[in-house]
């Protein structure tokens, strides 16, 4: 029986010579199911992209995770990187000093946001080596008349220097005098330069060393942080609670993800968003649906009741008409995601879709296909369709015979 109730549905596919409107339906049908499932892949795979590229951004000046000691300095870091490295999950670890300053060359003058590295154990954990235009990050512990500095692209431009060329630092924690406070100044010479493509490090953030950071502030010994990478970035808020568990009270461990919950919860918010929007051509599509099997119950009225007259029962009458709705419905969802991945390929490797670099942190349209949110797509398209196929099956399987053949 069920051999026959697929036979059936298929021939119904095909609609007689005088009935081509029918066909023709059903290839819309399958189409507009087709390009609502391509649009999901597209969109949402260029969506993850732009994520895990703002990702990598991000954790390409901060680490996958950071500690600090509530009272605000770690007077014992080398202790508490022990602790840390004995953690299960640490791959590097690396101190840091924060600071405030403002900088000057000879021609204007802005604020800065110093950040105070050992620039050998820096490169262990952060991937800023990897973004130096020009100079290396390990120049700033190299021997130098005056300390040595890195700075952002878009800070050295508006400084309008550039390598070997010095700058003065002031900073406000001076000693306090009858005067008031004495700033302290630092010369330092530039001796790298970084460019993240976020305009908001490369246009505010400094690097120097950690002794140069302390002849700035009233800090002598210890440090503000230490910063974390850890071997698998996905696993980071597990490694920092157990992090958090080795040091105990008084610290306080944050991974990347709590560092920058709300942009990130923000874009997934917008995800979900686009998701539920896109799949509305997927509903419109699956109005098609119903439409075209309605018609092809009404147009196969006299062939119903001829098999219900021949012993079809009304589950099998049903049975025809939601297999033939699956097969518009599968059929659409797959060549949906075959195109769709076709086309994320072709934007991947082809990189025709540049972005501008002073708007968006990288310069092609970014693309990455969640084999999870295919699937998701995928099964959402199917079910939509195949809640579509209800209705129309059920009006044929109330057909009686009696009424269908009285005029025939």
């Amino acid at each position: 029986m069920p051999t026959f109730e697929w036979f059936v549905s298929l021939r119904y596919l095909r609609a007689k010579r005088k009935q081509k409107f029918i066909s023709l339906i059903t290839i819309i049908s399958i189409l507009g199911v087709a390009v609502g499932v391509l649009a999901l892949i597209v969109v949402l795979s260029v969506w993850s992209g732009f994520t895990e590229a703002l990702r990598d951004q991000i954790i390409g000046v901060n680490a996958h995770a950071l500690v600090q000691r509530n009272s605000g300095v770690i007077a014992d870091p080398a202790a508490v990187t022990a602790k840390i490295a004995a953690v299960e999950g640490v791959a590097a670890t690396t101190p840091f000093l924060f600071g405030q300053a403002l900088i000057t060359s000879a021609t204007t003058s802005t604020g800065v946001v110093l950040r105070g590295i050992d620039a050998a154990s820096a490169l262990q954990v952060l991937s800023i080596g990897q973004k130096m235009k020009a100079g290396k990050l390990t120049d700033l512990d190299a021997p130098h008349e005056v300390p040595a500095i890195v700075l952002g692209r878009d800070m050295a431009r508006q400084l309008q220097v550039g390598v070997g060329d010095k700058v003065r630092l002031l900073s406000p924690n001076g000693p306090l005098s009858p005067m008031g406070v004495l700033p302290r100044i630092r010369t330092c010479v530039l001796v790298g330069i970084f460019e993240t493509g976020m305009s908001e490090y490369d246009s505010t953030m400094g690097f120097i060393s950690l002794d140069t950071a302390r002849s700035l502030t009233d800090l002598r010994q210890g440090v503000h942080g230490i910063e974390i990478r850890v071997k698998n970035i996905d696993e980071a808020d597990r490694v920092a609670a157990a992090v958090q568990q080795a040091l105990g009270q008084g610290y306080t461990v944050r991974d990347w993800m709590q560092l920058n919950q709300n942009l990130f919860a923000a874009l997934k918010l917008e995800k979900l968003g686009i998701f539920i929007a896109l799949d509305l051509i997927i509903l419109v599509a699956s109005l098609n649906i119903i439409s075209a099997l309605i018609m092809v119950v009404m147009e196969k009225n006299r062939d119903i009741a001829i098999l219900k007259s021949m012993g079809a029962t009304t589950k099998a009458i049903m049975r025809i008409f939601f297999y033939q709705g699956v097969v518009i419905g599968l059929a659409g969802t797959l060549l949906g995601v075959g195109s769709g991945l076709s086309l994320c390929a072709i934007l991947k490797h082809s990189k025709l879709i540049e972005l501008p670099p002073n708007v968006y942190p990288m310069s092609t349209m970014p693309i990455k296909v969640v084999p999870l949110e295919v699937a998701m797509i995928a099964v959402s398209a199917i079910l939509i369709t195949l809640a579509a196929t209800l209705y129309p099956s059920w009006k044929a399987s109330r057909i009686r015979p009696a009424e269908a053949l009285s005029y025939e």
